[in-house]
């Protein structure tokens, strides 16, 4: 198997050499690169005169540069823009005064520089890129562009604290660009507003607790109502910090919840707070959901999304869907308000049991009840011809993996389709809806699941659920195509 890592850096190569067709014929002066794209991690893409690539940092396509490099391989370099000496038409001035090049930047964002529209036309390559390099797959059919707010939409972050002796002061924030160090963060745009605005009033409460030393993490998590921050501590909190605690969640209106350990160790401060959760309202149901739990960064961007997903999944009375990899449950119960059978699979039994929670308070007081849903835990990345028989016929298949993808899922599905005698009756999805935050992973899926399994790749398409960085999430659609024969399948030259 072809891991993520090795599939990213596979896709870094294939979207240079992609770009080599778009390269100028024009001699440049002696030292200047043109820049024909951006790459996955938003890094310009030139080439030398005798065809080296060179990732440049800061460059951006149709630019002409030079570079600092600062790392040298056989077929290719990597360094730093020092001059933009014919600027793209899309450069933008940066919406946060901590995004850039300079010492200490923070690494949060890659493509503030970049106009949102082009940063989405960026993405949507990076897609198509990978699936025909990696995958040999085009799509029938690019969707459009998913997209929504690119400020204030990151209900979620992982922020680093550090006490910094040197400079008599806490830090709290993402880390600096390519350093271990945490960037001195007075704002952050990508945050909601209300907490962008806490971020110097944090600082200062952690300078000021006993605890000041041992607490290495904040995470956040906002639901529709309720902001709630995670604070890791290494030792025991003292009376004091508990009480500094409390009167930092009145003055600001947080919840605060405290880990000493593991995730299994979080709990409330107080245990009288209100609900985590959010609305998915076109389908009138509530997640409620822990600080810890795996829900999207970007809830705007995550509505539209689920919307999309379930028009094409287009699950209808009569038919039965498994929603795979499912978490919290955030297409399965939205699938449960139009398919006739639901099946929810999750690696975590702590997702599935909250999963089964989340079920039963969607299904008290609907006027139109829920389709009958059920929940399982399994391990997604063992999965088996004869497990996947063992789950039954489904119509339709929601799949929705983490960054490694859903390989060991697509290749037992490949394996029955090659081998029909193991199927005892079982029959394929006829469509399948995958949901990509990595695509790299999805184009080596859909490279099985057209070549291997007899499915056509009918529609795909970007999300920018995460303006202003690198990340590409995706979505793509996959029809069983009926004229395949099986075992005849091939991968075209």
């Amino acid at each position: 198997m072809t891991t993520a890592a090795t599939l990213h850096e596979n896709s870094l190569l294939t979207t240079a050499n992609a770009a080599a067709h778009d390269a100028p014929e024009s001699p440049l002066p002696d030292g200047w690169l043109a820049v024909e794209s951006l790459d996955i991690d938003a890094q310009g893409i030139a080439r030398r005169p005798d065809g080296k690539v060179v990732f440049i940092e800061g460059a951006l396509p149709f630019e002409q540069v030079s570079v600092n490099v600062h790392r040298k391989k056989n077929n290719w370099e990597a360094g730093v823009v020092t001059a933009v000496h014919h600027e793209s038409s899309q450069r933008v001035r940066p919406g946060c005064p901590h995004f850039g090049l300079h010492a200490g930047a923070c690494g949060g964002c890659k493509m503030q520089h970049l106009h949102e529209s082009a940063q989405v036309a960026i993405k949507q390559r990076v897609l198509e890129d990978n699936l025909w390099h990696l995958g040999k797959v085009r799509s029938e059919m690019m969707l459009r562009p998913i997209e929504g707010p690119a400020w204030g939409y990151r209900y979620r972050a992982r922020l680093s604290v550090r006490h910094v002796h040197k400079k008599g002061e806490v830090l709290i924030g993402f880390h600096e660009r390519k350093s271990r160090y945490v960037a001195d963060m007075k704002v952050c745009p990508v945050l909601p507003a209300h907490v962008s605005e806490m971020l110097m009033p944090l600082r200062e409460l952690i300078f000021g607790m006993d605890a000041r030393e041992t607490c290495p993490q904040i995470e956040l998590a906002c639901g529709d109502d309720v902001t709630a921050m995670v604070l890791r501590h290494l030792e025991p909190l003292s009376e004091d910090d508990i009480s500094r605690l409390r009167a930092f969640a009145q003055q600001h209106g947080v919840q605060w919840w405290l880990q000493s350990k593991g995730p299994d160790t979080v709990k409330l401060l107080d245990v009288d707070g209100p609900l985590l959760s959010y609305d998915l309202p076109e389908f009138g149901i509530t997640m409620p959901f822990k600080p810890t739990d795996f829900t999207q960064v970007n809830p705007a961007i995550n509505r539209v999304l689920v919307t999309r997903a379930l028009r094409l999944l287009d699950a209808r009375k009569h038919e039965r869907v498994i929603d795979w990899f499912c978490g919290l449950g955030n297409f399965t119960l939205p699938i449960a308000t139009t398919a006739g059978e639901v099946l929810g699979i999750e690696g975590s039994e702590a997702l599935v049991a909250r999963s089964r929670d989340n079920l039963a308070l969607n299904q008290a007081g609907r006027s139109t009840a829920l389709a009958p849903t059920t929940f399982a835990a399994r391990n997604l990345f063992e999965m088996t011809p004869g497990l996947l028989v063992s789950d039954g016929t489904a119509q339709k298949w929601l799949v929705d993996p983490p960054r490694e993808g859903a390989f060991a899922l697509a290749k037992a599905l490949a394996d029955l389709h090659q081998n029909p005698a193991q199927r005892a009756g079982w029959r394929p999805p006829q469509r399948i809806v995958y949901v990509s935050c990595n695509p790299a992973t999805l184009a080596r899926d859909a490279g099985l699941l057209v070549h291997q399994a007899g499915y056509r790749c009918v529609a795909a398409g970007v999300i920018n659920m995460f303006a202003h960085t690198a990340h590409v999430e995706s979505m793509a659609v996959f029809e069983l195509d009926p004229t395949r024969i099986p075992g005849q399948d091939a991968v075209p030259e």
